[in-house]
């Protein structure tokens, strides 16, 4: 059961949070905003809250794709902007924060609006994960250091070596993971799962409706493409050789595309980018209980409407 605090609800057949998830460049923030003024004209008060990892960094607006000023003056957006980029961050933080701001919107009457791609940071926002804790100062760096090293095969192959249960299920090249594997083994927290992992439970802190947004694969990947551009346009290259002097942190250095642009590689940004929205549908297809919006053929302001329905409001 879950511990939060009780919150009065007026309407007990709407949701008291409505999540929107969805790839990078499907339209989240344009439908978020469009639903919020059709919520308004229903008597609701909205607000987002962004359930993004790299969104929470100041000076790394272009590259991880912040409401515009103009989008945040139509639609208030909270978590966003507001850590240095040398400080490390984790999802655990992260949940204490979300929770503080989707508690205090409904004690105000207010309609939270969980609204991002990152799908741990989502499930953190709406459900009490039992995430581990970041890793003790300098153990990170000790691990880095050893990877740049050695290389990610033979972190794998230490992992393997220590616990076969965990190496099984990390790619020998994904160094996040290797890594991160590592740092709770020297902390004593790397466990053996037991049961069903509680990221896809259908369990909620608050009442929710899981809403997921798709597109036709090819004309996402043109969005995609559209967007990388609008980006370089608007500055990205520079933004992301200002957080390299700024000495981003290794949590802010994985912000979509920083690595690709630090080195001029705008091909490899784009890439890296379509993969990303890849494995962000894979995690959708696995969130119990999610509804599906198709927006290859819908306007965003369309696609607001169904939400709006879904949710009770008419």
């Amino acid at each position: 059961m879950s511990d939060a605090p009780a919150v009065q609800e007026t309407d007990s057949h709407k949701p008291c949070v409505i999540a929107v998830f969805g790839p990078t460049g499907v339209g989240k923030t344009e439908v978020a905003i469009e639903l919020a003024q059709l919520l308004r004209s229903a008597g609701e008060d909205p607000v987002a809250v962004s359930a993004d990892a790299l969104q929470v960094y100041e000076n790394l607006e272009i590259i991880t794709g912040v409401a515009s000023p103009a989008e945040q003056a139509v639609l208030e957006h909270r978590l966003i902007s507001f850590l240095p980029l040398d400080t490390s961050f984790s999802a655990g933080q992260y949940a204490q924060l979300a929770h503080a701001e989707i508690d205090a919107l409904l004690r105000q009457g207010r309609r939270p609006l969980v609204v991002g791609g990152t799908g741990l940071y989502l499930r953190a926002a709406l459900t009490d994960l039992k995430l581990k804790p970041p890793p003790l100062e300098g153990v990170r760096e000790r691990w880095l250091a050893r990877l740049e090293r050695d290389g990610s095969p033979a972190l794998h192959a230490l992992l393997k070596a220590r616990a076969p249960w965990a190496a099984e299920r990390i790619d020998p090249n994904d160094w996040q993971r290797l890594v991160r594997a590592l740092e709770l083994d020297d902390a004593g927290e790397l466990e053996p799962p037991e049961g069903p992992s509680e990221l896809w439970t259908t369990e909620m802190r608050r009442p929710t409706l899981l809403i997921g947004l798709v597109m036709e694969r090819e004309q996402l990947y043109a969005r995609i493409e559209a967007r990388v551009n609008r980006m370089l346009m608007a500055g990205a290259r520079e933004e992301a050789q200002r957080a390299q002097a700024a000495g981003a942190s290794v949590t802010a250095r994985k912000a979509l595309g920083l690595e690709e642009l630090i080195v001029g590689d705008v091909e490899a940004m784009k890439r890296r980018t379509r993969n990303y929205a890849r494995r962000q549908l894979t995690w959708m297809r696995k969130l119990a209980g999610v509804h599906l919006v198709d927006l290859s053929e819908r306007s965003h302001a369309q696609a607001a409407a169904e939400i709006a329905a879904l949710a009770g409001f008419h």
